[in-house]
C-alpha cells in the first residue's frame, strides 16, 4: 500500500549534485531522503555523452600531495572530510569513459551510505503546507525543504518551422556506419554538436555545423562550456577543405520530400542571405533544458534563459517559491556561461555553500569563520595561503569568494567560499555580526581576457609591459574591500605562470600595503624589502591599489 514520509529535506535526484547535497546532509544530522528515478546514481551518465567520452579532466599525476592542490586539477571527484572516494583512483585516462564516472558514484553513495530511494520516479509536487512529492506508485514525501537536483532532462528543442522532422542528438544513433556518404547537418554549436561531428569524419561525405553568433573556444574563453580541443578536430576538416563546414547563421525552416532534407539557412556574414541546402540527415544538438512539469501550479518555478532553467536567487533558491532550492547543473544560471556551476568541478562547491546557507539560516548554525586577531599581517598570511591553495577559489573563479570580515574593534575573521553575490547581501544584513568592513577575495581572469589571441605574443604585450596590473588577462587574485555597502578600494595581485602568488615583493608586500590602508595600521616590512614591488628583477607589475 502507498506511504507517507516525512523529512526535513527532500532531495530530488542522486546524480553528482544530489549525492554531494545527501552527504553534507547527513554529516549534519538532518532528516532527508534524496530520491532518484533510475535503478541507481548518476543514470544522466548511462547515457551522456552519446559518444560516452567525459571532458572532464581527470588529472592523476600534479607532483603535489596536498589534497586540496589536487582538487584543482580533480574535475570530477565529489567532496568529503574524508577526502574518498576519488575519482582519480578508478582511471588514469585524462577524458575518461563515462561507465567510470557511472561506477564512481556507485562508490560514493555506497561509502558514505547515502540516504537514497531508488526506482522512485517522482509524478507530481504540491505545497498543501509542506511540500509533497507523489512517486509512480503513489508513495508521497512530504518535506519542509526541496533542494532539486535532477539536472536538465528535457531537450531544448529550437522553435523553427520542421525541427520536429529532424533527429534528436539524446536518441540519433552513434554508429557512424549509419551515416556512410551521407549529407548530414548538425544544428548547434557546443561540444555535444562537434562531438557528433567527430564522429562522423571517416564516414559522412559531407557535414555541416550550423548556429548562429560567433564560435566560442574553451581555450580563449576560459569556459569550459564552450567548444573544447578534445571535440574540434572538426575544425581541421573545415578550414583545410575537406568537403566540411560550419555555418555562420540560423536555421529558419526544414521541409522533407522524397529527395531529403531540404533547410533554409540565414547566413549572418552575408546579411541574413537566406539559402535553401539539401541533407541527407539533420540532427539537432542545441541542449537540454529543465522539466518543471511535475510542479503544481502553487509551487511551480518560475524559468529564466529562454525557460531552460529554474529562475534563482543568490542562495540557490527559487525567486518566486520559498524554501525550493537547486543543486547542480541547473544552478549555472547564476553564471551562465561565464564560471563553473554548470559542471561537477564548479557545483560541487555550490552545494557546499548551499548547506552552509540552509544551516545558518534554519538551523542556527554560523557560517565558519577563523579568528585572525587584530594584526593585519595575520590577514596576509591567510590570503596568500588561501589564494595559493584553495581548490573552491580556483574552479568557481570570479563566483565564489573568501571573505575577510573587520568588526568595529578591529578584529578580524576569516570565512571561506561564499557565493559574491551573497556575501553582498549577507555581510551588510548581518549573518556575520557587526562588521564595519569586508573584503572580498576571489580569483579571477582579467576583463578583456578573451578578446586576444592567448597565443599572439604582439597582443600579450600590453598585459606584461602595463606596470598598474589591471591589464592581467590570466587568472590572479583579486581583493575587494567594502565600507558602508560601498566598493572603496580593489587590489589585483600580479600574475604568475606557476599560479604561485607568495613572492614577497610582487604578491605579499603590495598585498599588506593595501589591506594596511583599510584594516589596520602599518607594520614594519621585512628585511630587504624597501617598497612594494619595484625590487625584484622578476616582476611583471606590483599589482594596483585603489583607494
Amino acid at each position: 500500500m502507498p506511504s507517507t514520509e516525512e523529512f526535513e529535506y527532500l532531495v530530488i535526484g542522486a546524480g553528482p549534485a544530489g549525492l554531494q547535497a545527501g552527504y553534507f546532509l547527513a554529516r549534519a544530522g538532518r532528516s532527508h531522503l534524496v530520491v532518484e528515478s533510475g535503478a541507481a546514481p548518476g543514470t544522466f551518465f548511462t547515457r551522456f555523452p552519446r559518444h560516452r567520452t567525459l571532458i572532464s579532466s581527470n588529472k592523476v599525476h600534479t607532483g603535489w600531495d596536498d589534497p586540496e592542490l589536487r582538487l584543482r586539477m580533480d574535475w570530477n571527484s565529489l567532496l568529503s572530510e574524508e577526502r574518498a572516494p576519488l575519482f582519480t583512483a578508478r582511471t588514469p585516462r585524462y577524458f575518461p569513459p563515462a561507465d567510470e564516472m557511472v561506477g564512481y558514484l556507485a562508490d560514493f553513495a555506497a561509502a558514505h551510505d547515502i540516504a537514497a530511494r531508488y526506482d522512485t520516479r517522482l509524478v507530481e509536487i504540491t505545497r498543501p503546507d509542506l511540500f509533497e512529492a507523489r512517486d509512480q506508485h503513489g508513495n508521497t514525501f512530504r518535506a519542509k525543504r526541496l533542494i532539486v537536483a535532477t539536472g536538465v532532462s528535457l531537450p531544448n528543442v529550437p522553435d523553427f518551422e520542421g525541427a520536429e522532422l529532424a533527429e534528436r542528438y539524446d536518441t540519433v544513433t552513434t554508429d557512424p556506419a549509419d551515416f556512410t556518404d551521407q549529407r548530414v547537418l548538425i544544428v548547434g554549436r557546443g561540444n555535444s554538436a562537434f562531438e557528433t561531428a567527430d564522429n562522423l569524419i571517416e564516414t559522412a561525405a559531407v557535414i555541416h555545423v550550423a548556429g548562429a553568433g560567433s564560435l566560442r573556444l574553451a581555450w580563449r574563453t576560459h569556459f569550459v562550456g564552450h567548444l573544447r580541443a578534445v571535440n574540434n578536430n572538426f575544425l581541421d576538416t573545415y578550414q583545410l577543405k575537406t568537403q566540411n563546414a560550419v555555418l555562420d547563421g540560423r536555421v529558419k525552416r526544414i521541409r522533407r520530400d522524397v529527395d531529403g532534407y531540404h533547410v533554409q539557412v540565414a547566413f549572418e556574414r552575408v546579411d541574413e542571405v537566406v539559402k535553401e541546402i539539401r541533407y541527407d540527415r539533420v540532427i539537432l544538438a542545441t541542449g537540454f533544458r529543465f522539466d518543471a512539469s511535475i510542479f503544481a501550479p502553487e509551487c511551480r518555478p518560475r524559468l529564466t534563459i529562454d525557460d531552460r532553467f529554474p529562475a534563482q536567487t543568490e542562495t540557490w533558491e527559487s525567486v518566486d517559491v520559498p524554501d525550493l532550492h537547486f543543486a547542480g547543473t541547473i544552478t549555472q544560471v547564476r553564471d551562465f556561461k561565464k564560471s563553473t556551476s554548470g559542471f561537477i568541478h564548479g557545483f560541487r562547491y555550490g552545494v557546499r555553500a548551499l548547506h552552509r546557507i540552509l544551516e545558518q539560516r534554519h538551523h542556527g548554525v554560523d557560517w565558519p569563520t577563523t579568528d585572525l586577531g587584530d594584526q593585519v599581517g595575520a590577514a596576509v598570511d591567510e590570503v596568500v595561503r588561501r589564494v595559493n591553495t584553495s581548490s573552491a577559489l580556483w574552479q568557481q573563479f570570479a563566483f565564489l569568494g573568501d571573505v575577510l570580515l573587520a568588526g568595529p574593534d578591529g578584529r578580524l575573521r576569516y570565512a571561506e567560499e561564499l557565493p559574491v553575490d551573497h556575501a553582498r547581501v549577507a555581510v551588510p544584513r548581518g549573518d556575520f555580526g557587526e562588521v564595519a568592513a569586508h573584503a572580498v577575495i576571489t580569483l579571477e581572469y582579467g576583463e578583456d581576457h578573451d578578446a586576444v589571441d592567448p597565443f599572439d605574443v604582439t597582443a600579450g604585450r600590453k598585459s606584461q609591459d602595463d606596470v598598474q596590473g589591471l591589464d592581467g588577462r590570466y587568472l590572479h587574485p583579486v581583493v575587494r574591500v567594502h565600507r558602508g555597502g560601498e566598493l572603496v578600494g580593489e587590489h589585483h595581485m600580479t600574475e604568475n605562470l606557476e599560479n604561485e602568488w607568495d613572492g614577497e615583493a610582487v604578491h605579499r608586500a603590495p598585498l599588506r600595503a593595501f589591506l594596511e590602508s583599510h584594516f589596520g595600521s602599518p607594520v614594519a616590512d621585512p628585511p630587504g624589502v624597501d617598497s612594494p614591488g619595484v625590487d625584484s628583477p622578476d616582476v611583471d607589475s606590483p599589482g594596483v591599489v585603489r583607494a
